[in-house]
């Protein structure tokens, strides 16, 4: 027996996605697939873990902001220095959702900040630093250590996906290395299968060692239009099953569908506000396209019997 949806709530989404895989893994199904086309795509802040009031990686990047900050004086009156140094989340979370909303002014300067934050960092001290706030950063309000809010349901789907032949892959518009350390440990998807923005790199060798540097510039900025197009560079397959949340992900969703070819579009709705948060911000189109296009929505608040894994917290090596 494997892996059960136990904390979906029966029918509704679960039934969308059991009645999908029943039927796209039937051989004598008419949409049967062969497991090496069986690829699913999740989104990440939002769709497997907790992003509100501020997404873990924001938080990260506030306290790399506020550390520059604190020893320069002059960056203490321009953004997003000023909001990490002053511990405002308001301007930084405004300009995400100006993005979804499709004003990318804000987030061009936050971008900025960000390659001139990690510029000239190897790529193994970035990672020691994410395992390092993994281990031991608190939600600030949801009273659990950011290694434990992830969603326990979308776990489970990934895991029940798995036993029947999917191949799962993250593809988010957050930094690819901030995921990288921590996504096998939450949900089992190891880092070659991570989908993401990035900073540009550089080699460098030097005597005997060689290594990795991250450029003070971005190189691309997985989001919107530029999730297919990443996903199909990474895989060269389209995805039959893909989960998102918000107005970046509808052409991720959208690229998941071939005529005559079955397919299951997801969108999480953030509807609970006493388990984890309520808000439409950001996902106002997301949720009109899948009302419109027939996808199937989550309700956080219906769909799922729990929230968070509770009984076995993740541990971060």
């Amino acid at each position: 027996m494997g892996p059960e949806l136990d904390s979906w709530a029966d029918g509704g989404a679960r039934g969308a996605v059991e009645e999908f895989v029943s039927r796209v893994t039937d051989r004598d199904s008419d949409e049967y697939v062969e497991p090496a086309a069986r690829v699913a795509v999740f989104d990440n802040d939002g769709t497997l873990w907790c992003e509100k009031p501020m997404q873990p990686q924001l938080d990260f990047t506030i306290l790399q902001l506020r550390e520059m900050a604190e020893s320069d004086v002059a960056l203490r009156s321009k953004q997003p220095w000023q909001a990490a140094f002053e511990g405002d989340a308001t301007w930084l979370n405004e300009a995400l959702l100006k993005h979804y909303r499709g004003d990318d002014g804000d987030l061009a300067v936050l971008m900025d900040a960000v390659s001139r934050a990690f510029g000239e960092v190897s790529v193994e001290e970035y990672e020691q630093r994410v395992r390092g706030f993994f281990q031991t950063t608190e939600h600030p309000s949801l009273g659990r250590p950011y290694r434990e809010c992830g969603y326990a349901p979308m776990a489970e789907l990934m895991r029940f996906l798995a036993h029947h032949g999917f191949t799962n892959y993250i593809a988010s518009g957050g930094d690819r290395d901030f995921m990288r350390p921590v996504a096998d440990a939450l949900y089992g998807v190891p880092p070659e299968r991570i989908i993401g923005s990035s900073l540009g790199l550089s080699y460098r060798a030097e005597a005997n060692r060689s290594e990795l540097l991250y450029k003070s510039a971005m190189e691309f900025f997985d989001d919107g239009p530029e999730k297919p197009v990443r996903i199909w560079s990474r895989i060269g397959r389209r995805p039959i099953l893909s989960v998102g949340n918000s107005n970046g992900d509808i052409p991720m969703l959208a690229f998941s569908e071939t005529a005559g070819a079955p397919a299951l579009r997801m969108l999480i709705h953030h509807d609970d506000a006493d388990r984890e948060f309520a808000y439409d911000a950001g996902a106002e189109e997301a949720l009109d396209h899948a009302d419109r296009q027939g996808w199937t929505t989550v309700s956080m608040l219906s769909d799922w019997s729990h929230v968070f894994q509770d009984t076995v917290p993740c541990t971060v090596p």
